[in-house]
């Protein structure tokens, strides 16, 4: 193991501000996993397969002269559509039904996905190379890319133009109604069909954004899609739905954990370490609930 990033401050200070421009971003993606999960009960297993999707759009407008950083307005228009689809074909049927339906609805669906992109656009790891160049802080000691600043900026934006519209718009009372009880919702005159159809689209959008962002910072490949959804869950269960300063906090602190687990166990343990960190997170919470029942009886 390598302990240096505990002997050399710089080396913290770059892992932490890394990891929060990083979570910032995870944030964004496990919001949209909160939203349809707390109106929908739908654990959505394919949201990181929608977040790669994203991606290869803003992919492919760079393989065609056009700035990858348009994706992050032409890929959520996309993806909104590509949910509403989803949600038309497959996830209205699994709507109110049991818990695990839908785990394995969503999973065939994961499946599916990435089979498709595989097929489309190939196995290769690819980026959409930016341009933005870095900034330089601390004498030159700290390195940040620009893309990872773009990024965390234009995931901030999306989620306040989301809890805005949440608030204020007609379609957003009405969702936010639908999430507190569908029921009552719909004698009142809510249309929850489309309210299911508008969440799940939106959701989707969210990754579109997500993913243009990510083939601009990092790279992609139709296969990579699992670490994004295990990362919105572990945020999802740690913050809990409709907390949304709990999942920027909770998606900054996965970013920061991560960083660390790079630096100090190495690049092959970085994915592996956040699998451990959501089984340790399933094991304490299954503990938890354990003692809330031994003390309500």
């Amino acid at each position: 193991m390598d302990f240096m990033v505990f002997q050399y401050p710089m080396i913290s200070v770059q892992a932490c501000l890394d990891g929060i421009l990083l979570g910032i971003l995870f944030a964004l993606i496990a919001y949209g996993m909160a939203l349809q999960w707390g109106v929908m009960n739908i654990i959505n297993i394919a949201q990181g397969d929608l977040v790669i999707l994203g991606g290869y759009i803003a992919y492919f407008m760079y393989l065609y002269g056009i700035h990858p950083a348009w994706g992050v307005i032409v890929a959520p228009v996309i993806m909104y559509f590509v949910g509403i689809a989803i949600y038309k074909l497959v996830i209205n049927k699994v709507v109110d039904r049991d818990l695990f339906i839908s785990i394995l609805a969503t999973f065939g669906i994961s499946i599916l996905f990435m089979q498709l992109m595989n097929f489309a656009f190939g196995a290769d790891v690819v980026l959409a190379n930016s341009d933005y160049g870095t900034t330089m802080l601390f004498n030159n000691n700290v390195v940040l890319p620009n893309s990872k600043i773009f990024s965390a900026f234009i995931s901030i934006l999306f989620a306040i133009c989301l809890v805005i519209y949440m608030k204020k718009s007609k379609l957003g009372r009405a969702i936010r109604a639908t999430a507190q009880n569908a029921r009552a919702a719909k004698i009142l005159g809510v249309d929850t069909e489309k309210v299911y159809a508008a969440t799940f689209g939106i959701n989707a959008a969210l990754c579109g954004v997500a993913g243009a962002l990510i083939s601009i910072t990092f790279t992609i490949h139709p296969y990579m899609g699992l670490p994004y959804t295990i990362r919105s869950f572990m945020i999802v269960i740690v913050a809990g739905l409709g907390n949304l300063p709990g999942v920027a906090m909770s998606g900054m602190g996965l970013g920061v954990f991560e960083e660390f687990a790079d630096y100090i166990l190495g690049t092959e343990f970085r994915i592996g370490s956040v699998f451990l960190l959501l089984v340790l997170i399933l094991i304490y919470r299954r503990f938890k609930l354990s003692r809330k029942r031994e003390y309500l009886k």
